[in-house]
């Protein structure tokens, strides 16, 4: 890494096909089986990805350094449609993989901003980007009007549950994933808040 972290709004286009890597890397241990394999989460991840429900980090060099989604009542970063998932996966591919993906989505919240994922480039790790752009984000939920940012975190990621209590979100809520855990790989989801 180059300098200092840049932060801003929205993702260049340029940037896409590294930010598909980067949140692949950071999210195909929950979401592999669902939208794996990798060619096609890339290809997913890269038809979906809402450049205006992003913030992105980058080096002086303009290098991808991590991002971070969003969700508001027009959309989240990731989320995509039943038309792109049927466009990457066909007929039969949706028919399993929308319910399923259903099961994880999150509602709009009218009074808490919402995280919709948060990712870093392996490179970047442990260089205080992560906070950087959990910083931009409060910043985002501010300017927005809204007085809490909400985010959930799986029970399993234990360092960016760590950086989440460093930072001051608190614990609010478990829901437990039954049966499922053995499709998403993890057994539960921790949702955070944070006054802003």
């Amino acid at each position: 890494m180059s300098g200092r972290v840049q932060i801003s709004l929205g993702l260049p286009p340029a940037l896409r096909d590294q930010a598909a890597e980067i949140y692949w890397q950071a999210f195909g241990g929950k979401l592999g089986r669902v939208i794996g394999p990798d060619a096609r989460a890339h290809a997913f991840l890269h038809r979906v990805m809402r450049d205006d429900h992003a913030l992105v980090a980058c080096d002086e060099s303009g290098a991808l350094l991590g991002l971070a989604g969003f969700k508001t009542p027009q959309g989240n970063f990731a989320g995509g449609t039943w038309a792109d998932m049927r466009a990457i996966y066909g007929l039969a591919g949706l028919t399993w993989r929308l319910p399923l993906l259903a099961l994880l989505s999150r509602e709009v919240d009218n009074d808490r901003f919402l995280l919709d994922g948060i990712c870093v480039a392996p490179a970047a790790r442990g260089l205080g980007v992560g906070a950087a752009l959990m910083a931009a984000i409060e910043d985002e939920a501010r300017v927005r009007g809204y007085g809490y940012v909400r985010l959930d975190v799986i029970d399993t990621n234990w360092r960016a549950r760590a950086l989440y209590e460093r930072l001051g979100y608190m614990a609010v809520k478990t829901v437990p994933l039954g049966p499922l855990r053995h499709v998403f790989g993890f057994d539960a989801a921790v949702t955070m808040v944070k006054p802003v």
